[in-house]
């Protein structure tokens, strides 16, 4: 197939969902680890198409909905400062912090602004020498790239008032965690093929093989959906657990090595807080030493931030697979997007929003017998 559309071809999907009934013989769980697949599924029904051997459990795949309570209180802090300009991708701005969060922070006369691009951050820098700018730097390995380029960049060109308030994280110790949690019930995932398209797939066989899950790199049309969850159903009822690339037209075995070497010259490896999960070892990245002068924690002494999350959210639990979002008591009337509680309510990719927005007037199951909506 040569066209994006091509990837949303009914016929194509019947085909592929037939051959999952057909192959399907027991009960299996699938995680997809991306909140944009996560969008797919509920925005196409897909969900409600397969097997009903066949579930899928949303992953913390959407940045924004993992980006830490107390990293946000910290943008918060930073861009109520006079001095500064906050610079942030919109999908920020409506995400709560304890008490307000950045669109009233900028409604209170803080300079915050939507950019398009790191880099956006860099040149309002270099056009205000006597403002302190700040880039938001959230998100897998699919955005830390840009990012750490951009730093490179501002070390390289001698711009001293521009700094990267960092909260990135890393997929694999994230797999790690779900599969060692006690109330785990994942037997096979969907890997973001954006992540894998940068850092390869070297480290996932390592993790199909202790956990003994099969770990298919998925894209995120419909068709794409499809094929990873035939590819891992496929694997499952024959017993295996191995990593297969259901994603070529965009992932090489070994990634993308520019990105990579950018990532290691600039990150290293940290410890790192998820929003309603905790922290997950070694599953982060910070400045290095190196770069120390650019991180905006440092440079502006943000400590001693006192957190409080809503009682009501049980954003956590949607993002551990532990519940639906329509489970939450508070789904659709307490939070909704113009008044979200959680992250997952307000981020393009959160699972809560996906609801909202696809599934909010009709929660029952579609008949199985249903032609795809693709």
């Amino acid at each position: 197939m040569k066209y994006l559309d091509e990837f949303q071809d009914p016929d194509l999907a019947r085909r592929l969902l037939d051959d999952i009934h057909s192959t399907v013989t027991r009960p299996w769980a699938l995680m997809e680890v991306c909140g944009g697949q996560t969008h797919t599924i509920i925005r196409h029904g897909i969900d409600q198409l397969l097997p009903d051997q066949v579930e899928l459990i949303h992953g913390p795949g959407c940045p924004v909905c993992v980006t830490p309570l107390e990293v946000i209180d910290k943008a918060l802090e930073i861009a109520s400062r006079p001095g500064v300009i906050f610079c942030s991708f919109g999908d920020m701005l409506r995400v709560p912090g304890t008490g307000r969060d950045l669109f009233q922070v900028r409604g209170a006369g803080g300079d915050v602004r939507v950019v398009y691009s790191p880099l956006d951050a860099l040149r309002i820098a270099q056009q205000n020498p006597d403002r302190q700018v700040v880039f938001f730097g959230i998100g897998f390995e699919t955005t830390a790239p840009p990012n750490a380029m951009t730093v490179y960049q501002a070390r390289k060109l001698g711009i001293p008032n521009f700094s990267l308030l960092v909260s990135h994280v890393r997929v694999p110790p994230a797999i790690e965690a779900i599969m060692q949690s006690p109330t785990c019930r994942v037997q096979g995932f969907l890997a973001a093929g954006h992540v894998c398209s940068v850092m390869g797939v070297g480290e996932y066989p390592e993790l199909a093989e202790r956990f003994r899950v099969p770990i298919v790199v998925t894209g995120f049309e419909p068709l794409d959906i499809l094929e990873g969850v035939r590819r891992t159903v496929a694997q499952l009822e024959r017993g295996e657990h191995t990593v297969d690339n259901a994603y070529p037209r965009a992932v090489r075995p070994e990634g993308n090595p520019a990105a990579r070497a950018m990532l290691e010259d600039v990150f290293e490896v940290t410890d790192r807080a998820w929003r309603g999960i905790g922290v997950i070892p070694d599953s982060g990245w910070r400045l290095s030493p190196k770069y120390r002068e650019y991180d905006a924690e440092y440079r502006f002494s943000v400590d001693g931030i006192q957190t409080r999350e809503p009682a009501a959210c049980r954003s956590g639990e949607v993002l551990q697979g532990l519940l639906k979002p329509h489970e939450c008591e508070a789904f659709g009337t307490l939070c909704t997007p113009r008044t979200p509680l959680g992250a997952t309510m307000v981020s393009s990719e959160g699972a809560c929003a996906a609801y909202y927005l696809y599934r909010r007037l009709d929660l029952t199951p579609a008949p199985r017998e249903a032609t795809p909506v693709v």
